[in-house]
């Protein structure tokens, strides 16, 4: 990933709004005190992770470890039983903001740049538009439709003004209508699999996707 591709990444996660719903498990995107306890009691078992309060892929892979070590599913994420078995007591709540799906998607989205555009695919071997963004909703627990014309019938309108990070933008392309579909980062950036780069980022205000936009929608 590029020096710019990573100031862009970390911009997006800066600018990620908040909103409060509940969970069942610590994962990656969490942050907080309770994830800082969580990476401290691996680290006093001697697992390589630092108590940072950020969920991210050292400390999945510490909590793959510990729960291998335990005999239990390994999944990297910290459950009740867990949780329990790695600080000895009862989990609590998990409060968890809308900004964890933002940097969830975010995250996921800019694992693949550089992955190749198969016509038809679905998966980190090649990607087509919709089946990329399908992909990269569903790690962050949202599902969406197959097709672009499909996914341009979720969620609500959203006009370019006010357009944020994770909003659906639209393009009418080979075909009338919603035929690619990208995701929004911001400063008019988009991610998308395209036929010609792959997964790529753009702009929406380039002569190319400017004259074929048609607009965006919001799931989240």
């Amino acid at each position: 990933m590029s020096k710019a591709v990573r100031i862009l990444f970390v911009s997006l996660l800066c600018m990620c709004c908040f909103s409060v719903v509940s969970a069942e498990s610590f994962s990656v995107g969490d942050q907080g005190n309770d994830v800082a306890e969580i990476q401290g009691a691996l680290a006093d078992l001697g697992f390589d992770v630092v108590a940072d309060g950020d969920y991210g892929p050292g400390t999945v892979a510490a909590v793959k470890e510990f729960q291998a070590s335990h005999g239990m599913e390994v999944d990297g994420q910290v459950g009740p039983s867990t949780y329990s078995a790695l600080l000895g007591k009862s989990m609590p709540e998990v409060s968890r903001g809308s900004n964890y799906y933002y940097r969830r998607i975010v995250q996921t989205a800019m694992e693949y740049i550089g992955v190749p555009y198969v016509f038809g695919g679905t998966s980190p071997s090649g990607f087509d538009c919709s089946g990329y963004v399908r992909y990269v909703f569903a790690h962050a627990g949202i599902y969406l439709p197959r097709m672009a014309d499909e996914q341009y019938e979720v969620g609500t309108p959203v006009a370019m003004s006010n357009l944020r990070t994770g909003d659906l933008v639209f393009f009418s392309t080979y075909d009338y209508g919603a035929s690619h579909v990208g995701i929004y980062l911001s400063n008019g950036n988009f991610i998308n699999a395209s036929s010609s780069r792959g997964v790529a980022i753009d702009s929406l205000y380039s002569e190319y996707w400017g004259g074929c936009y048609i607009g965006a929608r919001r799931v989240m």
